[in-house]
This record gives structure tokens, sequence and C-alpha cells, in this order.
């Protein structure tokens, strides 16, 4: 693949732009964009000892500090896409961009561990404002084989982010600048955003759906609810002994999942475009990838929650060993995902499940080095089965992206990739839920067990979705350099 292939041959990035095109600069800076909140779910794993001790916390409100901005973050994506295709892409990143901005501004500043939980509410409202703009924005301004790059780049940044942002947090406590503890993990975004807001001005179009839809409030509503009720009793069920509320709201989110159910499929017979059109998702490359995307997220964010706490309680670690012991998996993700798109180009549905393989004897080489080893396990054992893990889920990952995408229409490119990034975030934040409870749970037991049965249950869902990648459509070649995707 060429750069030109990326870079179009319109001109510069500024005159491209003002023609409502997007030119190569301008994909990397929206990824940027995107990169800081998705960074931000995963950059607070490794100072939570440290904001415990700084602002007295009980550990059920540093659980509230991850969970708030994971549920705000989810809730609010597909209305942000929507707002994204009614009053334009680009203003609503520019404005969901200045709003996590001064979010993360008051995160840095909090002097209570309410204050601090309160902010991050608000950061991960914006940040749904902010990232769903992203992909529509290449769903609607790139043609052919540029969409098909930046789709898998946006991909590739996802994981990266959450790798990254993993291991800034270890680098930065440690550092202690100016005697600031935790506070720079959410204070190094002001520059940053700073600088991809003044970017994003000059080498991004302004474009909106040509056919926007009304807002729907009572979808909007329900759905938010929805996950709200299932993922803050998961998040805090277990550290509050599982109170009578927290199986009420269980409950309830049957309920109201069924509602928000009933009500979209009355809004699309009625002929509106509700929040979640059914028809959408009833896509065979939507409905199996999406399926797909939310169980590989439930494992990857589980994954992330407990090796960070593996290396800290077990090993005896510290947080910026923590954050190194993950690099070679991030190195290796970084490379897998920029050969991602000339491997899928070429092999197709083959390269996803050959990823798939790869992570998974990683995986099983991990646990066997852990719970062989345990405790003397020195983390350059470790080093070659993340090497593998990286690798791999890079390949999975790019090509889930792709799939999922691939039929939506372009006037739907703000509600398919809202839905798409709260399916993922949604994954994310019941790993953590679920299967973090349940190393929570063992970790009296032994914290290789526990680490060894998560970790099993993550090789079980990758080697789920090997078999399931012969569902996913099928990457052909048409119109040149172009790839398209045939069920």
């Amino acid at each position: 693949m060429t750069t030109s292939v990326i870079a179009g041959t319109s001109g510069g990035p500024r005159a491209m732009a003002l023609a409502g095109e997007l030119h190569s600069l301008g994909v990397h800076v929206l990824l940027a964009g995107a990169f800081l909140p998705i960074a931000d779910f995963f950059i607070v794993n490794v100072a939570l000892p440290t904001i415990q001790a700084s602002l007295q916390a009980t550990p059920a409100a540093l659980e509230l500090v991850v969970s708030v901005y994971g549920v705000a973050y989810a809730a609010m994506l597909v209305l942000g896409g929507r707002l994204g295709d009614r009053f334009g892409r680009h203003r609503l990143f520019l404005v969901g961009l200045c709003g996590f901005i001064m979010a993360s501004l008051a995160c840095g500043l909090a002097p209570t561990i309410g204050s601090l939980i309160g902010a991050r509410l608000i950061q991960g409202m914006t940040a749904a404002m902010l990232v769903p703009q992203v992909l529509a924005t290449f769903q609607a301004t790139l043609p052919g084989e540029r969409k098909t790059r930046a789709i898998a780049l946006y991909g590739a940044t996802s994981g990266i982010a959450a790798i990254v942002g993993q291991l800034a947090g270890g680098l930065l406590v440690n550092a202690n600048l100016f005697g600031t503890s935790w506070r720079p993990i959410f204070l190094i975004n002001i520059p940053l955003g700073i600088l991809v807001f003044i970017a994003s001005w000059f080498v991004v179009p302004a474009n909106r759906s040509p056919h926007p839809a009304g807002i729907d409030l009572p979808g909007t509503v329900l759905f938010a609810a929805t996950l709200t009720a299932l993922l803050v009793p998961l998040t805090e069920g277990h550290s509050l002994g599982w109170p009578i509320w927290t199986r009420a709201m269980l409950a309830a989110a049957v309920v109201l999942a069924v509602l928000t159910l009933i009500v979209e499929r009355a809004a699309e017979a009625r002929g509106e475009l509700p929040l979640l059109p059914p028809s959408l998702l009833s896509l065979p490359s939507m409905s199996r990838g999406l399926a797909m995307i939310t169980l590989f997220s439930l494992g990857f964010g589980a994954f992330m929650f407990v090796f960070a706490l593996t290396v800290q309680n077990g090993l005896g670690a510290t947080a910026f060993q923590s954050s190194l012991a993950i690099l070679p998996m991030a190195i290796m993700f970084f490379i897998g995902s920029m050969a991602s798109p000339r491997i899928i180009h070429r092999f197709g549905r083959g390269a996803l499940a050959a990823g798939g393989i790869v992570q998974a004897l990683g995986l099983l080489l991990l646990i066997c080095i852990v719970v062989a080893a345990w405790p003397h396990v020195s983390l350059v054992e470790l080093a070659l089965p993340l090497m593998l893990i990286g690798a791999g889920q890079s390949m999975l990952f790019s090509g889930l992206f792709r799939a999922v995408l691939a039929d939506v229409p372009a006037h739907l490119a703000g509600v398919g990739s809202g839905v798409l990034i709260t399916l993922q975030q949604s994954g994310l934040a019941l790993g953590v839920a679920t299967l973090g409870t349940l190393y929570l749970v063992l970790e009296p037991t032994g914290i290789s067990r526990a680490f060894g049965t998560v970790i099993g249950v993550q090789f079980g869902i990758i080697v789920l979705l090997v078999f399931g990648c012969s569902l996913l459509p099928r990457f052909t070649k048409q119109h040149g350099d172009a790839v398209a995707v045939e069920m």
C-alpha cells in the first residue's frame, strides 16, 4: 500500500478540509482525539492505591472512579453519534473535546474523592460526544481503501490507547511531578487536548448526515438506564457485599432491556429512526461482528485489570514496574496494527482467525508460566507470551472493527459508529465487573489460581472467536484496490 492511498491527491490538508475531504493528517488528528478518552479508562488502574492514600477513599469509592466513567461513556455514545449526524460531526468533536479538557482539569484538581467521582462522570459524558465523530467522519468522507485503512487504524488506536494508558499511568505516578502524585494522569490531557483542538480546526472538514434524524429521547433514556442498572451493581456489588439494591438493579436491567427493544421496534415501525435501529442491528455484519467485539472487549478489559493487580499485589512490583511489564504487549500490538490492513486485505477472514490462534497460544503460555513458577516469576519471563498476545489481538481487533462497519450506510455512519463503540466500551466495563470480580473472589485462595482462572476464561473466549470468524463477511477485492465485503 502506497502513501498516496492514504494521503489522497486533492491537495494540502487545509485545502482538502475546505473542499469537504479528509487528508491523512486529518485522519491522524482525529485518531489522536479518540486516543485520549480511550486511554483515560485504563490510566487510573495503576494509580488507584495512590489515589486511595491521597484522598482517604474507600474501596467502593475507588471502584466508582473507574465505573462512573465507563457507565457515562457507554450510555451516551450512541446519542453522541446521533448528535454528530444532526449538528455536524466536526462541531460535536470540538465541543466534546473542550468538555473533556475541562473535566480532566477538574479531575486533576479534585480536593475530595466525591469531587473526583463527579468530574469522572462528566469526563465520560464528554468523551461520548467526541469519540463517535471519528469513525463517522471516516465513514462519510473517505472512499474505498482509504476508509478501510482508517478504520483499521482506529481499531489499532483503541487497543494501543488501552495499553499505553496503563503504561503512562505508572510512569506519571512514579514521576510524582512537582509533588503532584497521581494528578498528572488527568492533567496531561489538557496540553494534548489543546493541540488536537487547534490541529483539527484546520485539517478536519465539516460534515454531517444529509438526512439527520431526530433525537430518540425515550430510547436514549431507556438505553442509558439499562446500562446503568447493569454496570453499576456488577462493578460495586462485590465490594459492598451484594446488598439488596444491587440485586434489584440487575433484575431491573433485564426489564429495561426488554422495554428498550419494544420501544425501538415501535419507533422504527412508525417510520422513525430510533437510537438503536433494529434493521441496522439485524445486518449480518453488524449482529455477528458486534457480538464478537463485545466478547473480545470483555476479555481484554479483564486482562488489563487482573494483570496489574497480579503483578503489583502478587509479585510486589511498583506501579512503574507494572506499567513496564505490559510494554512487550504494547509494542507488538502497535507493529501488528500497522501490518494488519495489508494482511487482512490479502488473506481476509483467515488473518483474523490466525490472529486469534496466536493470541490464544500467548494466553496459554502465560498461564503455564505464572501457575508453574509462582511466586518466583520474573517479569522478563512474561515478555514472550505478552508479545504473542499483543501480536494476535491486534489482527483480530482491527479485523472485527472493519467487519462491523462494512455494510453500514453512509447516512447512518454516526449511529453505527456509536453502537460499535458503545458495545466495545460496555464490554470493557463488563470484563472488569464480571471477571474482575471473579478474580477478587478467588484471590484469597491464591493469586496465581485467581489469575490462571480468569486468563483461562479469556482463553476460552478467544477460541470461541476463532471459530466465529467463519461467520463474518468475506473480504474481497472490488473496484481496483478498494476492499468490499460479501456475506
